[in-house]
């Protein structure tokens, strides 16, 4: 994956623009002000959706100065889409965060860490060794010492070397995994990047069901990340590989279990239709011949956290509540909205500590305050990061995706 930045004739003359474009599609009326995360926090107008559209259009339009300050502002934002979606006047705000994202990196450059820390996270070559050299003896060690924290935090990754998680061991899938009996048709599965490492359970437990159900799973060794950690970043993504390994296969629909990527394949990676894109609960969900599966009970207590792409872009929520439901004796316990983010927000937590660790602590609280016995949630950077606020605080709460879930209780 290449990460570059648009050169400036291309700001100026587009993106700027673009901004202003969807700026004035913002009524001002403040619908959106409660559903807003950073809001909650600081009670600040500049912290809210309707003070960083006015701060967008003003550097847009030239009349604000991009003083540390403003562009801090709208650095906080961690784009959860939850004010996109109570807006009445259907303001484009992921379209103005993305172009404000990229005017902001024309102004200000991502530091060289930064610009590292995606390339290694969004390339699952890199990410895999960088994996193989965290597990040499005392190299997590250094990283956590006062030398590598003050490097981090020098670097604007401050958090990174205590929200680093168990590092896992790359694994190798095939390309193709088949159903025991005649298949029903194929489909591909999307790994990810950051995924392909820390997810692998969920990937497992993807196939197991969906070979269950008789299909064909495809996953193309090509594939690389959905482009997502670079964009937020307002940096461009060369996702073509991604497209073309799955056309390759002639696959015509593509599953995705990681919540957070969804979007960005649907709208970037398989924008022109030629491939579809699916949130994989729902075509689980959706299948007929589920019903013909049987699970084994499990007289246990889920807190189901409902990322804010599940809610907001994916929406696959009542999918994966409809699939856990045929769980018997579970009891499944929805957090509540409110904070409507966990903090994760792709690499945010690491960017952003003092917005993203009181989100997380209150998402924690309450599910502490539901005595379960495990926490289940649907995108992989929230998992990382609530299982590590999890440890910080030495609570041994296994965090699971939905599907590992279903998968384990699958009765062959």
């Amino acid at each position: 994956m290449a990460l570059t930045s648009t050169p400036a004739s291309k700001i100026a003359n587009s993106t700027r623009q673009q901004i202003l474009q969807r700026a004035d599609q913002c009524v001002m009326c403040g619908l959106c002000i409660p559903q807003c995360p950073t809001y909650r926090i600081g009670r600040q107008e500049n912290e809210s959706p309707r003070g960083r559209i006015a701060l967008a259009r003003g550097l847009a339009s030239g009349e604000l100065q991009p003083t540390p300050t403003l562009l801090g502002h709208l650095d906080h934002c961690l784009g959860c889409m939850s004010c996109e979606n109570a807006c009445p006047s259907e303001v484009d705000y992921a379209g103005l965060l993305l172009a404000t994202r990229e005017l902001q990196r024309d102004i200000q450059p991502l530091s060289w860490a930064r610009r590292l820390l995606l390339g290694v996270l969004a390339r699952r070559s890199r990410l895999n060794l960088a994996l193989r050299l965290g597990r040499i003896p005392g190299a997590l060690a250094i990283l956590r010492s006062r030398i590598g924290q003050a490097f981090f935090k020098r670097a604007g990754i401050a958090a990174l070397a205590r929200e680093l998680p168990p590092l896992p061991t790359p694994r190798t899938w095939p390309e193709i995994v088949s159903p025991a009996f005649q298949s029903r048709g194929r489909v591909g599965l999307f790994l990810g990047c950051v995924a392909s490492a820390f997810d692998q359970d969920t990937h497992a437990a993807s196939i197991t069901l969906l070979t269950a159900l008789g299909y064909d799973v495809i996953m193309p060794g090509a594939q690389g990340c959905c482009g997502a950690l670079a964009r937020h970043a307002g940096l461009t993504n060369d996702d073509s590989a991604t497209r073309q390994a799955f056309l390759d296969t002639g696959v015509d629909t593509v599953l995705v279990s990681a919540s957070g990527c969804f979007g960005s394949l649907r709208d970037s990676v398989f924008a022109d239709g030629k491939v579809r894109v699916r949130e994989i609960h729902e075509f689980i969900a959706s299948d007929s011949e589920l019903d013909r599966l049987r699970f084994k009970a499990l007289p246990q207590i889920a807190a189901l956290h409902t990322p804010c792409t599940q809610v907001n872009v994916a929406r696959g929520q009542h999918a994966i509540a409809a699939m856990l439901a045929r769980i018997p004796a579970l009891r499944v316990m929805p957090l509540p909205s409110e904070p409507r983010c966990c903090g994760a927000a792709g690499s945010y937590f690491l960017e952003q500590p003092q917005i993203a660790g009181p989100l997380r602590d209150e998402k924690l609280q309450q599910t502490l305050a539901l005595v379960p016995d495990l926490l289940l949630t649907s995108n992989i950077g929230c998992r990382i990061y609530l299982g590590n606020g999890l440890r910080q605080q030495g609570e041994t709460l296994p965090v699971r995706h939905p599907l590992s879930l279903l998968a384990q209780q699958l009765d062959v």
